[in-house]
Parts: C-alpha cells; structure tokens; sequence
C-alpha cells in the first residue's frame, strides 16, 4: 500500500507545512513518516515519496545514504551506532568496534543472531572526547552512551535482552 494511502492525513498535514513551490523540503518528515512503523524506508516508499515530491528516487534514496538516521534496510530491534571518525578512532573506536564484534560474533553491518542488535559503523555523533562512545537507535528513541568498554556495553546488550 502507498504511502499517501496508508497515511494520507499525515501526508496532507505534513505538505501542509511547506509552500507547493518548495515541497520538496517536506523529504525528511515524509522519510521519517515512512520508516516509522518498520524502523526503514524501502524502495516502494521511496517511490511514493519521489512522486508526492517530484523529485527522482535518486534525490531521495541520497537523503537516506547520508543521514544516519534514515534506513534503507531491515535491521535488528536496536540499532548500535559506533563512532569511528579520527579524533574518537584516537580515542580507541576501532578496537572497541572489532572487540565488541568479536563479542558479539558479527562484523559491521551485519545483525545478532537473536535480530536484537545491527552493528554500525558511523561519522560523528558529536562526542569525540567521550570515545569509544556510540548511539542506540530502538523503540525507546536515540540514547547516547559515551566512555564506553565492551563489558558496559555486553552489559548493555544483556539489558536490552531482557528489557530493562
């Protein structure tokens, strides 16, 4: 089903806000509308929006690329966002990522087996001197964890389990 089918009230409102000259500045909202129920956009969505907006899918699929919180793929429940720029890579990132790999038995990208945790690799979450630190993404909204050891974050992971 379309996006405008499925949510034409919120559509309509969201449009509403934007001159028709300029809706195209409506992306992100109609983004974050799509990938709120399955937690990423798929490509019929990105049609739809593409459509609504009249622009081509590539402008919008590169909105999804670029911004960390736009999803074009199904991922686990949570969403963990490691920061691996230069000055937090200084700080330990990388061997923090690798080792927590290592812990949890997957490489970047790739989701646990239970489908609670995608591992990510990200540019800057605007933390750099409290590295290793990455974000959660997950039913409970964005979290910040900063100062981070792979035992905080197993510890983490084993709360997130059992939904503390």
């Amino acid at each position: 089903m379309s996006l405008t089918k499925k949510h034409s009230k919120e559509v309509k409102q969201i449009l509403s806000k934007y001159p028709t000259e300029h809706k195209r500045s409506a992306v992100m909202p109609l983004l974050y509308l799509a990938q709120r129920e399955e937690g990423y956009v798929n490509k019929a969505a990105m049609q739809d929006i593409a459509q609504i907006l009249e622009i081509t899918e590539t402008e919008v699929a590169s909105i999804v690329g670029f911004y960390t919180l736009y999803h074009d793929e199904k991922a686990g429940k949570y969403r963990m966002q490691v920061c691996t720029d230069l000055p937090c890579a200084l700080r330990g990132a990388d061997e923090f990522l690798q080792n927590l790999c290592g812990n949890l038995g997957i490489k970047v990208g790739e989701t646990t087996p239970d489908g609670l945790v995608t591992l990510e690799a990200v540019t800057c979450l605007a933390g750099c001197d409290k590295a290793p630190m990455f974000q959660t993404q997950g039913p409970d909204g964005i979290k910040y964890h900063e100062n981070m050891t792979v035992d905080k974050t197993m510890e983490l992971i084993e709360a997130l389990k059992s939904g503390d």
